[in-house]
């Protein structure tokens, strides 16, 4: 029998005009009380928001071979119309819905009675036999409490304690739909069970089929012979199928035995006993394995165990097996701290490397080896002004991530750390407390190579201000540097073969003056170094407690003028800020100084209003020099927003800049430097001239461009140029070009293979966007022109519905082996991932979000 539709609202009860209404009491039992969920902190949420490809589908069985007893014999029923599945399909599908409906419950047909056990009826016709047994018959609805039967003709046996119903049969109670042929009701309790069943799971989105359906006293519904999917009605792409079904709401969980995993109809896989849950909840069980190829590694299985040890902490357990290395087991345990501190620790060990197929001579070192991987995070605070950080990370060797690592793009992982942290923030002081240090993962790995460890770092830096515009700054650090290398190593440099401390202070007076038309600001600092080192057992004429103090004085100002002006009709105020800033720090030999971790900085916009021209704290460049500028800003009138600045400035030296890293003050002539692009930096009397330009052309589309002009020599030193749209349906695109002429970024000796060696050109074109509300397209392509070559090229296409999704994921690029500065020795690279999302199950294959996400800029995968 077709069913009704009920127009009132949710909750209110109706009555067809002429029927009858019956009240009669049950016997007075308490309702049943359903096991409460497990505490969380918040909410019912996972701790962490985790994706589904991770967290959703949970085995307890591997899947047996395809064709495992005729992969499950159950057979249950055929599925009911959407009409009769509450599920109502939406005139226009709103922005943002995957599914064509939504599943909504009816109102209630008749009112509940006075109490949650008492029983309401309505039907057209009663008997009542001599046996104490009650027929109703007609349209017959009978309420207890939040539970409703409807069906032709329902008998109560003589104890009222239970009622049979004919089919057609629809059994509801709040957010579940059970639809059969028969039905038997208990009235004391809401167990109930039904023939030929088909059930509705309206939050979880759920539905399926079943030879026999029951709902058990504890809350529990026992499905034989049963089906169950996410997909909506009309839509079967994959269900899970088992003999016999338990499906728990209380506890999220459900479980099957003899299940097949159906897809199109075709059975895929086969579990003698698979457990999945029903909810978003975490569960202890066996994640989705992984699969790949590779030809250095060959197969690589992956079998994800997830334990669900607490509402505040969790752990993954992943044992794999790479063919050509062996078996290695991979792990992770996450925390969360009442106060809000949390850490993880992970971590993988592989016994006796096989050493993979056709290893090179680096590689043919590690065969038989053991390989391991360990990396402990943790960051916390004591107070509101005091936070803290711990971090530690360790690999057996430094071709670790190139061997056993899975990112979709290699993302090259440079460093491991280890830092102890602890800082405080005040209103006039910030103090830090800092022990760091960095395995770098290059093999083999050369002692000039190593990075230094701060053992232990002190900063202590404070500013006071006064209403008269003055200002005063303490700025201080302590550190002690040291690296385990032999220093008597020729390769190493003198300036970095020592260990030991740098004091280095910085105070600093200044004075600002900030007027709606201008503003002033001159400034004195002294810098003060000093070491304490010792060089071993190296044989040296460099001191062992240098020291160097060099002031450093500043001046900057600049004028602020507006005027109202129109710009396409609309009104804007237009700025016109013209800047000017004088620098001047004098030449003090710093020869002797050791470089622990100092590097000379890339000429930049910024970089013509500061005096400074290294990062680090080992060096301090001499300057003589005046820049000057100009920027414009327009501000919209009605939006307050700066819709286009444009700024051009260029910096004159009126003395060479002899401090280089080594910082020798005596380099006179071109022999001295080690190659013309260091000279030409440090004698040429201009900088190059630097334009910019940021245009936000309207809500969608924005553009800038950063030129560094050199009109001396007519090159172009550097430039970027990008334009980027972005839609409120989720469409981007970016185009960028970039120019970088050999020697425009400065490098010392040591990492001179990988820096640019010659002018490149590249372009670069990024796009994602949806096809429809199901599809979406991206894609990247980086073009070299200087070497007519593709750099890389992606192309990805994702299909989402509220049934499946599928996103697959193509790239190809070059891969540079860390010497930018030569191309003979690039390695072309490519990959495919596969990425298959069951709704309410889980996915299959390795997610490239991480990656796009990146490479795509805007690009934003809400998941599946």
């Amino acid at each position: 029998m077709a069913q009704r539709s009920h127009s009132s609202h949710p909750g209110k009860p109706t009555t067809a005009p002429g029927r009858r209404q019956r009240r009669f009491a049950t016997p007075s039992l308490s309702a049943h009380s359903r096991q409460a969920p497990i505490a969380r902190l918040g909410d019912d949420r996972p701790v962490w928001q985790l994706k589904p490809l991770v967290f959703r589908l949970l085995w307890t069985l591997a899947p047996l071979a395809a064709g495992a007893p005729l992969m499950a014999q159950a057979a249950p029923p055929e599925p009911l119309s959407a009409s009769q599945l509450d599920w109502q399909p939406y005139d226009e599908v709103p922005q943002g819905k995957l599914c064509s409906g939504r599943y909504v419950t009816p109102a209630y047909r008749i009112e509940a009675g006075d109490t949650p056990e008492q029983v309401t009826t309505s039907a057209d016709k009663a008997n009542y036999g001599n046996d104490g047994v009650a027929t109703l018959m007609g349209e017959v609805v009978l309420r207890r409490g939040d539970s409703q039967l409807e069906s032709p003709e329902v008998s109560v046996n003589e104890a009222r304690d239970t009622a049979t119903a004919k089919g057609p049969v629809t059994y509801r109670q709040p957010g579940v739909l059970l639809r059969g042929d028969d039905a038997r009701v208990s009235l004391n309790s809401d167990a109930a069970s039904v023939d030929n069943g088909h059930y509705v799971f309206h939050e979880q989105h759920v539905r399926g089929d079943a030879v026999q359906l029951a709902r058990l006293e504890d809350g529990r519904y026992r499905l034989k012979d049963a089906s169950f999917t996410s997909c909506e009605p009309g839509n079967s792409l994959w269900r899970l199928v088992g003999s016999d079904i338990t499906i728990d709401q209380d506890s999220g969980w459900g479980t099957a035995k003899h299940a097949r995993m159906e897809m199109g109809g075709v059975p895929v896989f086969y579990w003698p006993y698979v457990r999945f849950p029903v909810d978003d909840r975490r569960h202890t069980g066996l994640l989705w394995p992984q699969f790949s190829y590779t030809s250095s590694s060959g197969f690589d299985y992956a079998q994800p165990i997830y334990l669900n040890l607490a509402p505040n902490y969790d752990a993954t357990l992943t044992p794999r097996y790479i063919s050509e290395r062996g078996e290695m087991l991979e792990g992770e345990f996450r925390y969360l701290l009442p106060r809000g501190d949390e850490g993880s620790i992970e971590g993988a060990w592989l016994a006796d490397d096989d050493g993979g197929s056709d290893p090179d001579d680096d590689e043919e070192d590690l065969i038989g080896e053991d390989r391991w991987y360990i990396n402990y995070q943790h960051a916390g605070r004591y107070d509101a002004r005091t936070d803290y950080q711990l971090k530690y990370g360790a690999a057996s060797d430094g071709n670790y991530f190139d061997d056993f690592g899975r990112n979709f793009g290699e993302t090259e992982t440079d460093s491991l750390e280890r830092l102890a942290q602890l800082d405080y923030h005040g209103d006039v002081w910030d103090l830090q407390f800092k022990a760091q240090g960095y395995q770098r993962m290059d093999y083999p790995l050369d002692n000039d190579d190593k990075p230094f460890y701060r053992l232990p770092s002190l900063t202590a830096d404070g500013r006071w201000s006064q209403s008269n515009g003055f200002y005063e700054e303490w700025n201080s650090n302590a550190t002690y540097f040291w690296r385990d290398v032999d220093q008597t190593d020729t390769d190493i440099d003198e300036d970095q073969a020592a260990n030991g401390s740098r004091l280095r202070l910085a105070p600093a007076l200044g004075w600002r003056s900030d007027q709606s038309w201008s503003f002033i600001e001159p400034r004195a600092q002294l810098v003060s170094l000093s070491y304490s080192l010792d060089y071993g057992d190296r044989e040296t004429d460099r001191s062992t407690s240098p020291s160097a103090t060099i002031p450093v004085l500043s001046l900057d100002s600049g004028l602020i003028f507006d005027r109202e002006t129109e710009w396409f009709g609309d009104g804007y105020t237009q700025t016109l800020e013209p800047r000017l800033y004088y620098a001047y720090v004098p030449e003090v030999d710093q020869s002797d100084l050791p470089d622990f971790d100092t590097s000379e900085d890339a000429f930049s916009w910024n970089q013509l209003w500061s005096p400074y021209r290294f990062s680090g704290g080992d060096r301090v460049g001499d300057t003589n020099k005046v820049s000057y500028g100009v920027s414009s800003r327009f501000i919209s009138d009605e939006s307050g927003r700066e819709r286009l600045k444009l700024g051009v400035g260029q910096s004159s030296y009126l003395s060479d800049r002899n401090i280089d890293m080594d910082g020798d003050p005596d380099k006179t002539s071109r022999s001295d430097f080690d190659s013309y692009s260091d000279y030409y930096r440090a004698t040429r009397d201009r900088s190059p001239v630097v334009f910019q330009a940021d245009v936000v052309l309207n809500d969608q589309w924005t553009a800038s461009q950063a030129v560094f002009q050199d009109f001396d020599r007519g090159v172009t030193e550097s430039a970027q140029t990008s334009l980027r749209y972005r839609a409120e349906q989720g469409t981007v695109l970016n185009f960028g070009f970039n120019r970088e002429i050999e020697g425009f970024v400065p490098y010392d000796d040591e990492d001179a293979d990988d820096v640019l060696g010659y002018t490149r050109n590249e372009w670069d074109f990024s796009f994602a966007t949806p096809m429809s509300e199901s599809w979406s397209l991206l894609g990247r392509y980086m073009y070299d022109s200087t070497n007519s070559r593709s750099l890389e090229k992606v192309l990805g296409v994702q299909y989402n519905d509220c049934c499946y999704g599928v996103q697959v994921t193509w790239r190809e690029w070059q891969d540079d082996n860390d010497t930018a500065n030569t191309i003979s020795d690039d390695e072309e690279k490519n990959g495919i991932f596969l990425t298959f999302e069951f709704k309410g199950l889980g996915g299959v294959g390795q997610s490239a979000d991480s990656y796009l996400e990146q490479a795509v800029p805007g690009y934003r995968n809400a998941g599946f």
